[in-house]
């Protein structure tokens, strides 16, 4: 009776361990996948900073050939924007925002806000940021406005495109 009695305490015992091996091994991975989460999160936040500071900088230069590298080319896309209200495609963008706004500027300063939202799933990441404009117009008018701006980005290649985005500004008064 002594020896079953060791036997199975033995063996309860050596069950305990397999289950504390697994628990162990389970929280391990777990913790691994959080930081490594956490980690992607950092460099994407830090990869779309950069984009975004470097698509102001492009339309920036009040030539709608500097932002072009940052969208994709497909001739179904739409993008909203401030007026008019939406273009398909981006030869239809850069033509409207070229003849529309930037024909008339002798200077464009687009600047995108420090709170940028990053929220990626794969290959498909938006962003969401204030930013402000300031225009002067070919007649010496100075104006400027908070805007606010959504980016849908997607990865081809090793690239960040984007294939839709909208530009607002919101209500007088609001």
């Amino acid at each position: 009776m002594d020896i079953s009695m060791e036997k199975a305490h033995k063996n309860r015992a050596e069950r305990w361990r397999w289950l504390l091996y697994v628990v162990l091994a389970l929280a391990g991975a777990s913790l691994t996948f959080v930081g490594a989460r956490a980690q992607q999160k950092a460099t994407d936040e830090a990869t779309f900073r950069k984009l975004v500071d470097n698509l102001c900088a492009a339309w920036s230069t009040g030539n709608a050939e500097a932002p072009a590298k940052f969208y994709a080319k497909d001739g179904g896309l739409v993008f909203y924007d401030v007026a008019p209200f939406e273009y398909h495609g981006w030869k239809e963008y850069h033509d409207g925002v070229q003849k529309e706004f930037l024909d008339n500027a002798s200077e464009i300063k687009l600047t995108a806000g420090k709170d940028l939202k990053v929220t990626r799933r794969g290959m498909i990441a938006w962003t969401i940021v204030p930013m402000h404009l300031m225009e002067k117009t070919k007649d010496g008018k100075t104006s400027e406005m908070d805007l606010r701006y959504t980016g849908i980005w997607e990865k081809r290649g090793s690239n960040w495109v984007i294939v839709h985005d909208h530009l607002s500004a919101p209500v007088a008064g609001s």
